[in-house]
């Protein structure tokens, strides 16, 4: 009997021994089995924290105020039925050109900086409206006022009754570093998009202070040259710095393709806060 108490008691202690070794075994443990980034939870955390970067913050921040703006237009087309035959004229005296009316539909974007509803974009997205209806990231959709328009500066204010809508931050044109980051907000392409979420492309500063030739005899100065693509849509959305503050307004691209091609224009925004404390109304609500 007392053999079989000395068996077992060793039996006790050799289990014990084993079990401690195992538990203090780093090789054993199942946790460390894993590689880090395969722990549950740990990845994600770890991969979430080094995309948190500057780019990403400013997208969050802007994001949210950048506007699609759709515009019905009124022309007048003229209609010649008998143009191209080599005898326009004779025909003409008999067949008067014909003029009608045609409705058509043009989209930009543009950026909420009031809380109430004020919004800017350029003047040539909206020019000769009849209708301006804008529509938020989250698919609200509100009808649009003028408040002004400068054509020579290619600014316009509208307005929009909201109440707590998200404001893009202001920065400054002025301090503006060649190279540093630049980040284009806009709707391109808006009626091939089926949602109204602003699409983000980065660039850097190229150049500042440029003054080009836009349209046929149109000279606009002190211009934000960037690589940013900026494309059909995009004109009046947002060029942000990498502190979520907007520097300038997305205006046009020389391009040989119709598409972007690295080089792009935007109005400081020191001179689209200019326009606006030069209008009659000019109480920055909100």
């Amino acid at each position: 009997m007392k053999k079989f108490v000395a068996i077992l008691g060793i039996l006790a202690m050799v289990i014990g021994l084993l079990a401690f070794l195992i538990g203090h075994n780093p090789w054993c443990s199942h946790a460390s089995l894993l590689p880090t980034s395969l722990i549950p939870g740990s990845a994600e955390n770890n991969i979430s924290a080094s995309r948190q970067n500057a780019i990403v913050q400013a997208a969050r921040k802007v994001s949210p105020a950048v506007v699609s703006i759709i515009v019905t237009q009124a022309r007048i087309v003229s209609y010649d039925p008998f143009g191209g035959f080599g005898m326009d004229d004779f025909f003409r005296d008999f067949f008067p050109r014909r003029q009608f009316r045609q409705e058509v539909k043009a989209m930009g974007s543009g950026f909420i900086i009031s809380k109430d509803g004020d919004i800017i974009t350029n003047a040539h997205v909206v020019r000769n409206a009849t209708e301006i209806k804008v529509i938020l990231p989250d698919n609200r959709e509100f009808d649009a006022e003028f408040i002004g328009i400068d054509n020579n500066l290619d600014l316009a204010l509208l307005r929009i009754s909201g109440k707590n809508l998200p404001v893009a931050p202001l920065g400054t044109s002025r301090d503006l570093m060649i190279g540093e980051w630049a980040i284009a907000f806009g709707n391109p392409f808006g009626f091939l998009l089926k949602d109204a979420q602003p699409t983000v492309t980065v660039g850097v500063i190229s150049a500042v202070h440029r003054e080009v030739k836009s349209g046929r005899s149109m000279v606009m100065s002190n211009m934000i040259q960037t690589d940013a693509a900026i494309n059909p849509g995009n004109s009046g959305g947002p060029l942000v710095n990498a502190d979520g503050e907007v520097i300038g307004i997305n205006t046009f691209i020389f391009t040989h393709a119709g598409g972007s091609e690295g080089i792009g224009f935007a109005k400081p925004i020191d001179e689209a806060e200019e326009f606006i404390k030069a209008l009659p109304d000019h109480q920055h609500r909100g």
